[in-house]
């Protein structure tokens, strides 16, 4: 059964309007700081490359360090007042980092440490932020909703990585940090704006579970039910195919093939707007063709065409990176708003928190590797033979959903799954199990 497509959800919903503007906020500032920080680095404490690529790396290692515990942390408080408390110290921290520059205390060290600080609030906020939208928003609306952010979302993060350079530019690589600062500073006042208030957490009677026991009944639930394992297997391996070919792209495009950097920069803007084409476009898909359908569509069929990338050159041989690079980030973003929208109806809410941080430890723990066997493949084999294994590596990882029950079904299923041994699953609001 497909799922409705209903419309009008940020002209009709106020609450939804305003997460949704401080989400969007949220990501322009993320994506201007990927561009921003390594500039400070590089233009005013004059890093090395390994100090750059630490301080890239620092934004990731709170995902696998406190991301699962953070999922319990999630599940048993209200969402809503997390989200708040990690706007608050992300802005706080970036607009520390001019000031520190003013006093002349800034060094890598330091913005190593902010770097893993905001790394470790973004934790907390994206973790939030999942399990909070199904709190606000009807079952039927919530495909819309997922597809709103994700295309809002793909949307801020090509604004941010062209206006990164801008900022630095008009502002100075270090004053560009205020920037920065004033994105969250919208986002949190997006967020104290909501009129939505979550109930308390309440417990039962029964003897609270320690952290250790909450963090693995999150992880048994990506073991035991095959959609999620399946799923969570899939991230895992095409994260560190696209993180692979991703890593090397730049290079790739400037000593193979000959660009200019404006030409690089153009270059993956336009492979970026896949995101929103795919944001655009997921929600209809699925309706028509079924959700399981649409998953192989765009996250096997779509990117299939990231085997152009490699054989790209010169003059308008450009056009088979750009047709190649936007067709994967369309399939890459639909394939995460059905995903995003499947979770928040089969999982049961009180587990959405560690549902949620569980898939991000174990999806994007792959990341750093990806990153590593880029540059290894790059160095041992050659760039363009690089380009080519990773983006292979992108369909090829698909091949996971093929040999899982969504080869088999139209549409994910669309019920709460049993929490309990013997529990008759239950029905989303609006939806049948058939």
């Amino acid at each position: 059964m497909s799922q409705d497509v209903r419309g009008g959800l940020l002209r009709r919903h106020r609450d939804f309007r305003l997460l949704w503007c401080g989400e969007t906020a949220g990501r322009f500032g993320a994506s201007v700081t990927g561009v921003a920080m390594p500039l400070v680095a590089v233009s005013t404490l004059h890093a090395g490359t390994f100090e750059v690529g630490l301080l890239n790396a620092a934004a990731w290692v709170p995902w696998t360090i406190i991301g699962l515990p953070v999922g319990v942390w999630v599940d048993r408080l209200r969402r809503r007042p997390l989200m708040l408390a990690a706007a608050t110290v992300s802005l706080l921290l970036f607009a520390g980092v001019p000031v520190a520059a003013r006093f002349g205390w800034l060094s890598i060290q330091l913005l190593v440490a902010a770097a893993l600080l905001t790394g470790t609030a973004a934790v907390f906020f994206q973790t939030a932020y999942s399990a909070y939208l199904p709190s606000i928003v009807e079952p039927d609306d919530q495909p819309e909703g997922n597809a709103d952010l994700h295309g809002s979302a793909s949307a801020a993060q090509i604004a941010g990585l062209g206006s990164g350079g801008l900022i630095a530019q008009w502002a100075g690589a270090v004053n560009g940090m205020y920037a920065n600062a004033a994105t969250f500073l919208v986002s949190l006042l997006c967020l104290a704006g909501i009129r939505h208030r979550e109930p308390r957490v309440t417990r039962t009677g029964r003897r609270p579970k320690s952290l250790v026991d909450e963090v693995r009944e999150g992880l048994r639930l990506i073991v035991v039910d095959p959609w999620f394992r399946a799923l969570t297997l899939f991230a895992a391996a095409s994260n560190l195919a696209l993180v692979g070919y991703q890593s090397i792209q730049v290079v790739f495009l400037v000593r193979s093939v000959g660009l200019p950097p404006e030409t690089v920069g153009a270059l993956l803007a336009a492979t970026g707007a896949g995101g929103v084409a795919g944001a655009s476009a997921a929600r209809r898909v699925a309706h028509r063709i079924g959700t399981a359908r649409a998953t192989l569509l765009f996250e096997l069929g779509l990117p299939t065409l990231g085997l152009l990338i490699p054989l790209t050159v010169g003059g308008a041989g450009i056009l088979l990176f750009g047709a190649g690079g936007f067709s994967v980030s369309a399939g890459v973003v639909a394939g995460n708003i059905i995903k995003a929208s499947f979770q928040q109806r089969y999982c049961p809410p009180h587990l959405l928190g560690r549902l949620t941080a569980s898939t991000a430890f174990l999806s994007y723990g792959t990341i750093p590797v990806g990153a590593l066997l880029g540059g290894a493949l790059g160095t041992a084999l050659g760039l363009r033979t690089a380009m080519a294994l990773t983006t292979a590596g992108v369909p090829l990882a698909a091949l996971i959903l093929l040999l899982s029950p969504i080869r088999r079904t139209r549409d994910l299923p669309a019920f709460r799954m049993p929490t309990a041994p013997g529990e008759r699953p239950s029905t989303a609001a609006g939806e049948s199990p058939g």
